[in-house]
């Protein structure tokens, strides 16, 4: 395919696809540096090779994938011209962003609670690596809801239709890779000790 060929809309739509594209190929490869300075890191003596992940942190994980599948909806239900269907899914969907934020901070709880701590005396350089990679997930997720508030308000002011989705659909993109990154994070943290 030549992706100099097509109608200006087209090469805007490329463009924009391939620019998100590398944009999630860079995050990758930086999650990819932290998880492997984690896994180098683990062969140190005081690495904490007994620490777990609380239990919430599966019920977080659950919520961001029924996020996903509901914004995955959103784009079905407006291709399908159904609106009021796609307005209550990119509300659902925003809600469960905002929910598994909130999850997150309950399993950083959960974790000061249990005695593990991101610094003073309590630190370990393990606890450093786990605050560090999830939370720089959590920035991103942020971003993933600033878009999604950005989708929902163009949603409500009628931009989308069937055949005019490309910020939808740039918007899906991005949320179902933050989605990927965490389940590769959360399996990392828990199987990877």
């Amino acid at each position: 395919m030549d992706l100099t060929q097509g109608t200006v809309q087209q090469k805007n739509a490329r463009a924009k696809k391939m620019m998100l594209l590398f944009l999630m190929v860079a995050l990758t490869m930086s999650f990819a540096a932290w998880t492997s300075a984690y896994i180098v890191s683990s062969s140190r003596p005081d690495w904490l090779s007994e620490f777990a992940l609380p239990n919430i942190f599966f019920i977080s994980t659950g919520v961001l994938l029924m996020s996903s599948i509901t914004f995955h909806l959103v784009k079905t239900a407006i291709k399908a011209n159904k609106r009021g269907l796609a307005s209550i899914l990119l509300l659902l969907t925003l809600m469960l962003g905002i929910t598994f934020i909130r999850l997150q901070f309950v399993g950083f709880q959960e974790i000061i609670d249990a005695g593990y701590y991101f610094t003073g005396p309590g630190s370990s350089i393990t606890m450093s690596y786990v605050y560090v990679i999830t939370a720089v997930h959590i920035v991103h997720v942020i971003a993933g809801l600033i878009v999604l508030l950005v989708v929902t308000i163009n949603h409500f002011r009628g931009k989308y239709k069937p055949g005019q989705t490309l910020g939808l659909e740039l918007g899906v993109m991005f949320w179902h890779f933050l989605d990927v990154l965490w389940v590769y994070l959360f399996l990392f943290l828990y199987f990877f000790r």
